[in-house]
């Protein structure tokens, strides 16, 4: 079925494009874009005063499915991924059991296919449950559709290790997400170290604990010649390392989250455990390099780390309290009005870094809109006001930290392989059939 997104300013990192023109749909493809008359019998959606983008991918989600369905499920956090304008999720492996065997990932698979609404991009254990022991039949995970390997939450202390893994990855041709932490450093701290955490009576994580271990891993990559992907920077210095390693033509990517674009280590207050993650919050001296390097491509692409947890794992004390906060369907409209709306990150280069930056970190064959691709499809409104309200999340969690918050830009219009999955908020499974919209949009 041949259908069409018009008028809408299409913007497409890869290739340079930006221009208002119309989306031509056929099936899965996007089979043409320009302007020129639409005959009259063809399904449209009318785009205009919205940005029609490549689909946006989250290269670090938790799903939490098998083991904890009570948080999350392949089919609750890809609902909350299209409300977000996400149209592929690479999902973690540190669910119960660990996705570090064929069968897991073959699981994944089965269920995202069955219940899922945007691609569903398995990430596989490094070592044999996540335990740093042994390394995972690591070709046998990608034949069976891993697309990256990561301990994620988990930092290999054994660097010889860490050089076998490296090695592997580099002759499957898949990179190595990294959870950049010294333990041993990090002692078991539940905030940033410093003079916050000191005046709260906290226990304290050093930026230190991060930097040393993003320095080790950056030297193994330049050994062994293989992918190297930092997960979740959060210091100022650790950054750093990563724009020397990028101008010395390594193969390192980096992705940083919203939280640490957005919050600081003041932001955890009177001991709100909704700002607990790890890594933690830290400084405006760290935040504010991080925002440099995302808009200068040093960062290469925004995730999430989407980490969603039950009720009562946060109604505790905050010593005791879990790490992570949800994100799947807050973080376009945070980065658009923290970072794109003041100036601080340009328009085009925040949908590079939701769409071409993470494909190529993954080497995906996603991220661009051109005839002959995927019709994976993100529309923006880029000046829908609206209020973070938790209550109306998709997501069976709700621990974001965000709530109340006054948003500026969403959002409006998810479509994953030529299907509309998400349109003004109302998520589904379309099917085949363009059908009329309640906003108005012609069909």
């Amino acid at each position: 079925m041949v259908w069409i997104l018009t008028n809408g300013r299409v913007i497409d990192p890869a290739s340079g494009r930006d221009e208002i023109a119309d989306v031509w749909i056929d099936g899965g493809v996007v089979s043409e874009i320009g302007s020129r008359e639409v005959p009259r019998d063809i399904p449209r959606i009318d785009c205009s005063g919205h940005i029609v983008a490549p689909g946006f991918i989250d290269l670090h989600v938790h799903l939490r499915e098998p083991g904890r369905e009570d948080e999350e499920t392949i089919e609750s956090g890809t609902r909350a991924a299209v409300r977000g304008g996400f149209t592929a999720v690479a999902c973690m492996p540190n669910t119960d059991p660990a996705i570090d065997g064929e069968a897991e990932v073959q699981y994944v698979l089965e269920r995202a296919k069955a219940e899922g609404l945007c691609r569903v991009l398995p990430v596989a254990a490094i070592t044999r449950g996540r335990e740093g022991q042994a390394l995972c039949d690591l070709g046998g995970l990608v034949d069976a559709g891993a697309v990256a390997f990561s301990d994620d939450g988990c930092s290999l202390e054994n660097a010889d290790l860490m050089r076998r893994a490296l090695e592997y990855s580099r002759m499957l041709g898949v990179p190595l997400a990294v959870h950049c932490e010294d333990a041993r450093l990090a002692g078991g701290g539940v905030m940033n170290e410093g003079t916050v955490s000191a005046l709260l009576g906290l226990k304290g994580c050093p930026a230190e604990a991060e930097i040393t271990r993003v320095s080790r891993e950056i030297l193994l990559a330049e050994l062994t010649r293989a992918r190297l992907h930092i997960q979740h920077v959060s210091t100022a210095r650790a950054m750093a390392l990563i724009v020397e390693a990028k101008q010395r033509g390594l193969g390192v990517t980096a992705e940083v989250t919203p939280h640490h674009l957005v919050l600081t280590e003041r932001d955890v207050g009177d001991f709100d455990t909704r700002m607990k993650v790890n890594p933690p919050l830290r400084t405006e001296m760290d935040r504010d390099p991080l925002r440099e390097g995302l808009a200068s491509g040093a960062i290469d692409a925004v995730a999430t780390d989407h980490a969603p947890h039950a009720h009562e794992e946060k109604e505790v004390e905050f010593d005791e309290a879990a790490f992570g906060m949800v994100g799947l369907e807050t973080a376009v409209g945070l980065v658009l009005t923290e970072l794109v709306h003041p100036g601080i990150l340009d328009l085009a280069d925040a949908v590079h870094r939701f769409t071409l930056g993470p494909a190529r970190a993954f080497g995906l064959e996603l991220g661009r809109l051109e005839p002959g691709g995927p019709a994976d499809i993100t529309v923006v409104d880029l000046d829908r006001i609206w209020t973070v309200d938790p209550g109306d999340f998709e997501s069976r969690s709700k621990n974001t930290p965000f709530a109340g918050r006054v948003l500026r830009g969403r959002a409006v219009g998810t479509v994953v392989n030529g299907h509309v999955a998400m349109w003004n908020g109302e998520v589904g499974r379309i099917g085949e059939e363009v059908r009329c919209l309640p906003s108005g949009n012609a069909c």
